[in-house]
C-alpha cells in the first residue's frame, strides 16, 4: 500500500469516526507514533483523534497505561503479546475520558529481536459500550510482518519499511472495527 492509499484509508477512518460520533486515542510502541501521524496528516483529524502516546519502554507502559508488570516480566507473555496489546488499549481508553475507542500496537521490528518474535506485532482495540460507558470491549490481533528484518542497526530503510507495514495493518484493523460498530448500530 503506497502512502496515497494509506492516507485514503486514514480519511476513511476519520470519516467513520465522525459518522459514528466516536473519538480515537492511540498508544504505540514499535510504530513510534506513525499511526497517529498518518491520521493527523488529514485536515480536521483533531475532530476525532484525541492524541497518541509512544510507549517504547516497559516502565512507560506500566506508568502511563497501567500495563501489568507481571505480564511484561512473564517469559511466556512479555511486551509483545496479545495481553500487553489489550492492556495498552484499555489503559489508553481509561486515561482519555473523551475517547470512545483506542488502538494500541506493540511488536518487534528488529534488528536484534528474538527469533520467535522478529516481525511479530500485536494490535489491541478497546471500545466503550455506548449504552454503558463503564463496559469496555477489548480485543487483540496478531500481525506477522512480511518485510525482511533489518540487517543491523544501520539498516534504517528495512526498519522503516516494517514500521510502515505495521502501521498499515493497524489502520486496517481500525477500519474493520469501525465498520463493525457501524453495522451493529444499523441493526439496533
Amino acid at each position: 500500500m503506497n502512502s496515497d492509499l494509506q492516507y485514503e484509508l486514514a480519511r476513511e477512518i476519520l470519516a467513520l469516526l465522525q459518522r459514528l460520533n466516536r473519538k480515537l486515542v492511540c498508544t504505540e510502541s514499535c510504530t513510534a507514533g506513525l499511526v497517529a501521524a498518518t491520521l493527523g496528516g488529514i485536515p480536521g483529524a483533531s475532530n476525532s483523534l484525541c492524541g497518541s502516546a509512544v510507549v517504547y519502554r516497559n516502565q512507560t507502559k506500566v506508568e502511563w497505561l497501567g500495563v501489568s508488570p507481571m505480564v511484561l516480566d512473564d517469559p511466556a507473555q512479555g511486551d509483545v503479546c496479545e495481553e500487553t496489546a489489550r492492556q495498552m488499549a484499555r489503559g489508553a481508553l481509561t486515561a482519555t475520558t473523551e475517547a470512545s475507542v483506542a488502538i494500541s500496537v506493540t511488536g518487534h521490528l528488529g534488528p536484534g529481536a528474538p527469533t520467535t518474535l522478529d516481525g511479530l506485532v500485536y494490535a489491541g482495540w478497546a471500545e466503550k459500550d455506548s449504552s454503558s460507558p463503564a463496559d469496555v470491549r477489548v480485543l487483540a490481533q496478531r500481525i506477522e510482518l512480511q518485510q525482511p528484518a533489518p540487517a543491523g542497526p544501520a539498516d534504517i530503510d528495512r526498519r522503516v519499511a516494517r514500521q510502515k507495514e505495521a502501521t498499515r495493518a493497524v489502520l486496517l484493523m481500525i477500519r474493520v472495527e469501525l465498520l463493525r460498530i457501524e453495522t451493529e448500530s444499523d441493526h439496533h
